[in-house]
């Protein structure tokens, strides 16, 4: 076999001044300095990739707040059980978030925070007796809600969160997102998908009341979009398919509905999966 090699006293090269750089000292990071206030470390970060990215969709959702248009969060599970309900809840209290739309296991973590108190199982202990998911009150409210919305052609979202206010005791009443989109008038949407959550297991689930819901909030979220043409902001937050998917679709409707609108628009995805 003859291996070829090629001779690199005969490549060409260029000068480095003639070279278009994409980082400049303008663009790296420095030290905040005396000023320690949450702005000045924004400000410091290098505007290069992730950090030029978050200051981006900052400047956006602010931008969009301002000019009243649409902020649409997407929230997976992971958003709430890890703690950030309260922060989603605090943009909803403040007017910046104008439709809330999750994943069905957003809502359950969300629902058990504000009804119970509590939420994420040990799902590896529960797995191997056959209780994983099978709390008796989660499958027995949820459903209830979920079931007395369809007879009320309501949205599973807005069935969800008023079925949570007319408990006599909320003890996560604070922090729920649910209940603070009930509150300050903002949509939120749950889209489920059969079979993947854990009150799907239960007796008292009715497919077809979930089917309804779910189809309705899916049409409310297509009936929001209009409002990020021209500046509004869509962030998907935890969720690596569901709702992604779902915003697709629903983008569609509303594009196939308004002559191509809504367009000029951010997107950003902070899912841990990016695909």
């Amino acid at each position: 076999m003859t291996y070829r090699e090629p001779d690199l006293s005969k490549v060409r090269t260029i000068p480095v001044a003639n070279r278009s750089n994409k980082v400049e000292p303008g663009l790296l990071a420095h030290p905040p300095a005396e000023d320690r206030s949450f702005g000045a470390f924004m400000a410091c970060l290098p505007d290069v990739l992730a950090a030029r990215d978050l200051r981006s969709v900052a400047d956006a959702v602010a931008g969009a707040a301002r000019s009243d248009r649409g902020v649409v969060l997407l929230l997976g599970g992971h958003v709430i059980k890890v703690g950030l309900g309260p922060l989603v809840a605090d943009w909803i209290r403040r007017g910046i978030a104008t439709h809330v739309a999750m994943n069905g296991a957003a809502a359950i973590h969300d629902f058990e925070l504000a009804a119970f108190g509590g939420t994420s199982e040990d799902v590896a202990a529960g797995l191997s007796d056959g209780t994983f998911g099978m709390a008796e009150e989660t499958g027995r409210e949820m459903n209830a809600a979920i079931s007395a919305a369809a007879r009320h052609n309501l949205g599973m979202g807005e069935g969800l969160a008023k079925h949570l206010a007319a408990l006599e005791e909320r003890p996560g009443n604070d922090v729920s997102v649910l209940l603070a989109c009930l509150r300050h008038d903002v949509p939120v949407t749950v889209h489920t998908a059969i079979g993947a959550e854990i009150i799907h297991q239960h007796p008292s689930a009715d497919g077809a009341a979930m089917g309804a819901t779910s189809h309705r909030d899916f049409l409310r979220l297509a009936g929001s979009l209009p409002d990020i043409d021209q500046g509004g902001v869509v962030m998907n937050w935890g969720s690596a398919v569901i709702m992604p998917e779902v915003f697709l679709k629903a983008l569609t409707v509303a594009r196939n509905l308004g002559e191509g609108k809504p367009t000029h628009f951010l997107a950003a995805d902070f899912d841990m999966q990016r695909h």
